[in-house]
């Protein structure tokens, strides 16, 4: 299978310098497979992602020099296949009806996962069928995947092997809104298996994500991609990075600095060249390879 990576951004707001290290960094990491790169426009919420923010985001990653291998794909567009990996999910007896307001999950005693996210409590997979068709006059479900109480593990390859207990430590999960919007759990999963990604290289705040992934991976029959969650860059100030922050977007950006400039801004905070130094693709492709060749690629 030929080596692919991905960039997945959400078109919610301009990228700042955290998303083009994420683009760059998959960009590189295939490049040094001799693989092939992907671009796929995560807007399932349209109304948070018009598509001028995702043809902003496009033309950004072209001034860097980095172009998509394959189609742009956009989550919008991808209801119905969407749709047929749900029903598979449902077939198995894994999906069910969630009648929780989101009143109801911040009332919840249920503990919060690493990242501060709540662990839903199972309260709607506890429901009789006479309950639930007494919620249904009133309340229009979403669906959650029922886990098992098992260990998921994965090999990351920055961080190491990860482990965690499904049920407990990461609770049942939306595949689908209430609203009938597929959730992001399961579209990303189903875009990377069915795009032949077999890297994915992202930031660490995604890392709790990769376990729900790998459980949506093995139900539908795909091939589990390797996974390397990058340590989320700051501000020199140490604040955390956000698309309102004027002095790293890439408007900014580009009114002050060439390409050139910019990757080597990124290849520093990355730790991987001197402060100041002005890189090219090809520079910066070079630095990742030489990393690569000592990398243990077991799984």
């Amino acid at each position: 299978m030929t080596p692919t990576g991905r960039f997945a951004p959400s078109p919610s707001g301009r990228m700042h310098l955290g998303n083009v290290y994420a683009a760059l960094m998959s960009w590189l990491y295939a490049r040094a497979q001799g693989g092939r790169w992907l671009i796929r426009i995560e807007d399932l919420d349209a109304m948070r992602c018009p598509r001028h923010f995702a043809d902003e985001i496009i033309d950004d990653l072209r001034w860097l020099g980095l172009e998509s291998d394959g189609e742009i794909l956009y989550q919008s567009e991808r209801a119905d296949i969407y749709l047929e990996a749900f029903n598979k999910l449902s077939a198995q007896g894994l999906v069910y009806d969630c009648f929780c307001s989101r009143a109801d999950l911040r009332a919840s005693s249920a503990p919060h996962s690493s990242d501060g996210t709540p662990i839903y409590s199972g309260t709607c997979r506890l429901l009789t069928p006479e309950q639930k068709a007494e919620l249904l006059k009133t309340r229009r479900p979403a669906q959650r995947v029922h886990l098992p109480d098992e260990i998921s593990e994965f090999k990351d390859f920055t961080y190491g092997v990860q482990q965690c207990n499904l049920l407990k430590d990461c609770g049942d999960f939306v595949v689908r809104r209430a609203d009938g919007v597929f959730a992001y759990q399961l579209a990303v999963t189903v875009d990377d298996a069915l795009s032949g990604v077999t890297e994915v290289v992202r930031g660490c705040d995604l890392m709790p994500s990769a376990h729900l992934q790998i459980f949506l991976y093995k139900k539908l029959g795909y091939n589990v991609p390797a996974f390397r969650h990058l340590p989320l860059l700051t501000a020199p100030d140490g604040r955390r990075l956000s698309k309102r922050d004027d002095d790293t977007n890439m408007g900014y950006l580009r009114q002050h600095y060439t390409p050139n400039q910019v990757l080597g801004i990124i290849m520093n905070a990355a730790g991987k060249c001197l402060k100041g130094e002005e890189l090219s693709l090809d520079d910066c492709l070079k630095l990742v390879i030489a990393e690569c060749r000592n990398e243990d690629r077991s799984i």
